[in-house]
């Protein structure tokens, strides 16, 4: 729900129209990943307006309609000109009511600034039409190029919304996953599509700079690929880190569903033993969900089995602050069934936004991470019907700080 854009048609096939019986989608996904220990990071779009997809005609409320001269067409899409300092601001507010209503974790933005260049039937490449605030810029006495200009739009873009969001909850975490080279020839191997030069992106000056709390390049290449290599990329983007902040490549999962481009798993499986082998670099994004959920080349089986056989926290983010949680107190006790139940009690001043309970059996650990809210749990049985022999509970804050464990005994 919201005052700025209308709903999306992708909830009742009519943009403008709220689902009926009425719910809040965002909340519940919210709710929902926090009951499972992840979290959620809303992704935006900060320029497209309309995707060629798009079935239902625009709402009344819809930008395109409330200020059409800031919504050009180009190609098939509706584009909002990032040279508009009222796109700017408008994109802006969307992003931080979001912020302020909603308990999410992250904000996100996609690759999408200036958009992929269109062609017309002809195959001539189509002028991006922002000639009216180009002029407006060059009359009132501005004297960088036109790239240059609309690259600094976008910096000023990145920059006012990290800003933005570390004042209004320092703990949310901005993340971009711009284009997965940022130009060619760094490294020297590189070849290819120049994201600089044509999306007026310049990714690694976002990174130097420390606008983002992490960075997920698209590096959407198979490791033997000379040109766009995994690994060569992954390597010079740690390299360029030089503010340290969270390097989450992010991965062509989606390659390993039956196309001409067919990857075998084996690929995904290798880009992420890659990632955990080059230091800097401390996860994985995958794009995108449809190819976890149709599991191709047993690959959802495999990643359960091999890579992600246990639950992970995220890194910390020490640069939004180290305090901790204090030590909580801890007991187990018995249930009317018999079962074992643990009781948490916080302790301290920095409220935990996850408990990692961690109890040893017959047979080894097993690892849960708990929303930090919970007060008791139901520790299960293992599969001889024993509790466990010892349980051991740390809270974890917003930014990833853990504090120190206490430990009970049945």
């Amino acid at each position: 729900a919201s005052q700025l854009e209308p709903w999306s048609e992708y909830l009742t096939g009519e943009q403008g129209k709220a689902p009926e019986p009425f719910y809040d989608p965002l909340a519940f996904a919210v709710r929902e990943a926090h009951r499972r220990g992840l979290e959620l990071h809303a992704w935006f779009n900060p320029y497209r307006a309309r995707h060629p997809s798009a079935k239902s005609p625009l709402a009344p409320t819809h930008l395109g309609r409330t200020h059409p001269e800031l919504v050009k067409p180009y190609g098939g899409n509706l584009w909002m000109d990032p040279g508009e300092d009222s796109v700017r601001a408008f994109s802006t507010r969307v992003v931080m009511d979001v912020v302020r209503r909603y308990d999410v974790d992250g904000v996100h933005i996609d690759d999408y600034f200036y958009p992929y260049r269109e062609r017309d039937a002809q195959g001539r490449e189509i002028p991006f039409p922002d000639s009216a605030s180009w002029e407006r810029y060059v009359r009132s006495g501005g004297r960088l190029s036109r790239d240059d200009w609309r690259r600094s739009n976008v910096d000023r873009f990145v920059e006012g919304v990290y800003r933005a969001v570390k004042k209004e909850k320092p703990w949310v975490k901005f993340g971009i996953s711009p284009f997965g080279s940022w130009r060619p020839g760094n490294p020297r191997q590189v070849t290819g599509f120049d994201a600089y030069e044509q999306l007026y992106a310049d990714s690694r000056k976002w990174l130097v700079n420390g606008w983002l709390d992490y960075f997920t390049p698209q590096l959407y290449w198979q490791i033997s690929r000379t040109g766009l290599s995994y690994p060569v990329l992954l390597r010079w983007w740690t390299e360029q880190n030089v503010m340290g902040r969270h390097m989450w490549p992010g991965n062509f999962t989606g390659q390993t569903l039956p196309t001409e481009a067919h990857w075998p798993a084996s690929e995904i499986i290798g880009q992420i033993y890659v990632t955990r082998g080059i230091p800097g670099a401390t996860g994985n994004v995958h794009f995108s969900m449809r190819s976890l959920m149709q599991d191709p080349d047993s690959l959802s089986t495999r990643l359960m089995r091999e890579t992600y056989a246990e639950p992970a926290l995220i890194p910390a983010s020490p640069w939004l602050g180290r305090a901790h949680p204090a030590r909580p107190g801890v007991t187990l006790r018995r249930d009317a069934s018999g079962g074992t139940v643990l009781a948490l009690e916080p302790a301290g001043r920095v409220p935990a936004a996850w408990w990692v309970v961690q109890s040893r059996y017959a047979a080894g650990w097993r690892t849960e991470i708990l929303p930090g809210e919970l007060r008791s749990y139901p520790l299960p049985a293992d599969s001889t019907g024993a509790a466990p022999r010892v349980v051991s509970v740390y809270g974890v804050d917003r930014n990833g700080n853990e504090g120190p464990a206490a430990t009970a005994r049945p």
